[in-house]
């Protein structure tokens, strides 16, 4: 009598060739580059394929980079009183107006205001979709790191990225669906900001390094046919278990992350060495540079680019830490010099992916971010050449640029000193659900059964925010 057959898992179990002659078979097949693989079927027309999270650690500060705000400085030095003091930032009555140290110009045909600190973002200010309204939950960089990556503040839950693949999958069997880039500095928060959490595992992040080799064991040390011995011994193994254990899913998802495994051991370095690239690229992105934390944060972006290029879903690339501080852009103290500093590492690296992609006509279907969890106080204790901004998440700016949002344009407001919101405040299960829309997917169907309920990114939160949808 032949066993009833109910899912793959017991098609699985039950084949006499087992777990390892099956995933044997799924290495030997031939990968194309259009065979995507998809977990629930899009709930509309996509306009984007692609994600790159360029996730500024910390905190920079909005009123010095995309929020310009004369009337700071022309108030700086003076008390900002009871009414200005908020829950949402590091406040009291008794602080001071402090203006920005750097210059803010009208960029582009557009004219969206870009300060000096960006030089190489604000030559593409028509390209940036500026939202200047967010609101945070806790001026918290752990919480608010959590916010930005799962949309929660407790952790334990799957990141942005897990939620995409495992909604759209990949386009490249040789490839995992979530890269992380890593500039060897991991957030606050862990590695729960770039967890599955209860998301089948095939849907966590890998990560890259910057330096030295990009994944560790990722060269073959053994011949094809002796990986090919070890697992087919593998196959029995897996065959008895399986069969022993109510946690199939967990098995299969280990089983399909060797699979990916072993078919990463020629495409990841190929992918990760960027030598083919022509000379004036790798120029482009700063690869020639002589500060070590620009050359490495370049190699990371051109990687990134290359990625999307081999059909890669979600990418993440994280700042380094140059100095000893709880976060890169979090400036206490000494805003002028690490503000710089670390805008001196990014800034033209992310522009030049930005431009990169456009001119190989693959902006239009990769939606890029470039944010941090926080924005800074627009006061501070005392003015001195030394001083800084605070946590603040009472009002604060991103941007998105390609993947379908409009261009050159800056959405909401925040009050005359960049205190607070004054218009259209957003939070960031908002953008959460836009970017989902942009990728074909209905933030409030991509759910996963889990503790009893259907839980999703953006739980009971969120809404497209369609005004910034070209």
């Amino acid at each position: 009598m032949i066993p009833e057959v109910r899912s793959r898992r017991d098609l699985l179990a039950q084949a006499s060739n087992g777990f390892g002659l099956l995933a044997l078979a799924g290495l030997m097949a031939e990968t194309r580059a259009d065979n995507i693989v998809s977990t629930v079927p899009a709930h509309g027309k996509p306009r984007a394929k692609h994600v790159i999270l360029c996730f500024m650690d910390g905190g920079p500060s909005h009123v010095d980079t995309f929020d310009h705000k004369p009337e700071l400085t022309r108030q700086q030095g003076k008390p900002i009183g009871d009414s200005q003091v908020s829950k949402l930032s590091q406040s009291s009555a008794g602080r001071v107006w402090f203006g920005s140290p750097w210059k803010f110009s009208q960029r582009g045909q557009s004219g969206l205001w870009v300060s000096d600190l960006l030089p190489h973002t604000a030559k593409l200010a028509d390209e940036l979709c500026v939202v200047r309204s967010l609101v945070g939950r806790q001026p918290l960089h752990g919480q608010q790191n959590l916010l930005l990556h799962t949309g929660r503040v407790t952790g334990q839950a799957p990141s942005f990225g897990s939620w995409v693949t495992y909604g759209l999958g990949t386009e490249n069997k040789n490839l995992p669906g979530y890269v992380l880039l890593n500039n060897d500095w991991i957030p606050n928060g862990g590695y729960e900001n770039f967890s599955s959490a209860f998301l089948p595992a095939t849907s966590s992040a890998t990560l890259l390094r910057a330096k030295g080799a990009a994944v560790d064991n990722i060269q073959p040390t053994d011949a094809m046919d002796k990986q090919r011995r070890k697992l087919k011994l593998l196959r029995d193994q897996d065959q008895n278990f399986a069969a022993d254990t109510p946690e199939r899913q967990l098995i299969d998802s280990a089983i399909r992350n060797y699979e990916t495994a072993f078919q990463m051991q020629s495409a990841v370095p190929a992918i990760a060495d960027v030598s083919a690239e022509s000379e004036a690229t790798q120029r482009m992105y700063g690869l020639d540079s002589t500060n070590d934390y620009q050359k490495y944060y370049a190699l990371q972006c051109l990687r990134a680019r290359r990625l999307v290029e081999a059909g890669v879903r979600f990418i993440e690339i994280t700042c380094p830490l140059t100095h000893a501080n709880n976060s890169p852009w979090d400036q206490h103290g000494q805003l002028k010099l690490h503000h710089a500093e670390n805008a001196m590492i990014t800034d033209q690296s992310v522009a030049a992916l930005i431009f990169d992609l456009k001119q190989r006509g693959l902006l239009e279907d990769t939606i890029v971010i470039w944010a941090g969890e926080m924005g800074r106080t627009p006061h501070t204790p005392a003015i001195s050449e030394t001083a800084g901004r605070d946590h603040h998440v009472n009002g604060y700016s991103i941007f998105l640029a390609g993947g379908g949002f409009k261009t050159g344009v800056a959405y909401g407001q925040t009050d005359e000193f960049g205190n607070s919101v004054t218009e259209n405040p957003l939070t960031i299960h908002d953008i959460h659900a836009t970017v989902l829309n942009q990728l074909g997917i209905n933030h409030t169907q991509l759910t996963f059964r889990f503790g009893g309920r259907d839980v999703s990114l953006t739980d009971v939160h969120g809404h497209v925010v369609n005004e910034i949808l070209g």
